[in-house]
């Protein structure tokens, strides 16, 4: 044991990051002058932001941790499975050059949204499926957009819609993890309009 627990007391590492109030708190960034943010969760986000990296009009992405009870989480804390944290990608878009249904389009398209808390392979809570809106617009069409989606489906959609929380930025070497190579050091494009098979993994 060391001195703080004989002591009583927490790191101040923990003591901070259990702060679950923070973390549940509205994402309250903000985006460059005439851009708005978009938020989702559709597996490992490594593949998913490459294909929002490519969506014309977007102009900015980032991977990284929302929706859960732990204040500055890190990519192992995530991994345990027990801050309820999602894998996110956040969106910097410019609404006259892209609009919001194109964001959703790309979302459906890029995973299966009817597997609850998995992505092939990659299976725990972070990989779960979440559209998170950031204003009442986005909520409306992003439940409308689920609406039809279901249409098509003959297995129910277990997408979650849900406010935008604290975005935590992932660690670095996850940002443009496939377009800077990935684990092969195979550099995959980002750029706009490419249609290149994304390797998820690189």
């Amino acid at each position: 044991m060391n001195l703080l627990s004989r002591l009583g007391l927490s790191s101040p590492r923990a003591g901070e990051n259990m702060d679950s109030s923070i973390a549940q708190g509205p994402d309250n960034d903000i985006p460059a002058a005439g851009q708005q943010f978009a938020q989702f969760g559709a597996g490992c986000f490594w593949g998913v932001e490459l294909a929002f990296q490519r969506v014309s009009g977007v102009t900015k992405t980032e991977v990284g941790y929302s929706q859960g009870l732990l204040h500055n989480p890190r990519y192992e804390d995530v991994c345990s499975g027990t801050t309820n944290h999602s894998e996110v990608v956040r969106v910097q878009y410019d609404p006259k050059d892209c609009s919001y249904g194109s964001l959703l389009d790309v979302f459906w398209a890029r995973h299966d949204p009817t597997a609850l808390n998995r992505q092939g392979s990659d299976v725990g809570t972070q990989y779960r499926s979440g559209i998170y809106y950031y204003t009442p617009e986005q909520e409306k069409e992003a439940q409308e957009s689920l609406e039809q989606q279901q249409k098509k489906l003959n297995r129910k959609i277990v997408t979650e819609i849900l406010p935008a929380k604290k975005f935590y930025r992932a660690e670095e070497y996850h940002q443009q993890y496939l377009e800077k190579g990935g684990r092969f050091g195979s550099k995959q494009s980002s750029s706009k309009g490419c249609n290149d098979p994304i390797r998820c993994y690189g």
